[in-house]
């Protein structure tokens, strides 16, 4: 018996969905991809010198384990862990939570919507 999974809502928070919409945005025409991660900026001064600055949706998607903290010396980035692939596929492959044209290359990246391409080259 093959087991489908279908795109649920609540998988992701909202203020969630919009931090990830809003990173995956085009960004001075640059299309950023999923598995370059989510580049997070870092403390200058202070205690937490050096250290990342998580806002408050990247901190429940971390707790949450959707989402894991790479501290790497050069630029610290937040990855999707295989739950959180899992949510994400979800979200975008509803077209209520991310507009299939302006989240086009992430679908791709994602496979959503390479069966489309393979039928279009047909």
């Amino acid at each position: 018996m093959i087991k489908v999974i279908k795109p649920s809502a609540s998988a992701l928070m909202p203020g969630e969905r919009e931090y990830i919409r809003r990173e995956l945005d085009q960004f001075f025409g640059t299309l950023p991809t999923v598995a370059e991660g989510f580049q997070l900026r870092t403390s200058r001064a202070g205690p937490q010198k050096g250290q990342p600055k998580l806002p408050p949706p990247a901190k429940s998607l971390i707790e949450r384990g959707l989402m894991r903290l790479d501290a790497s010396p050069t630029i610290p980035r937040l990855f999707f862990t295989e739950t959180g692939m899992v949510a994400l596929r979800q979200m975008m492959a509803d077209r209520r939570l991310a507009d299939a044209a302006k989240f086009a290359h992430v679908r791709q990246e994602l496979g959503i919507d390479s069966d489309l391409r393979l039928r279009a080259a047909e």
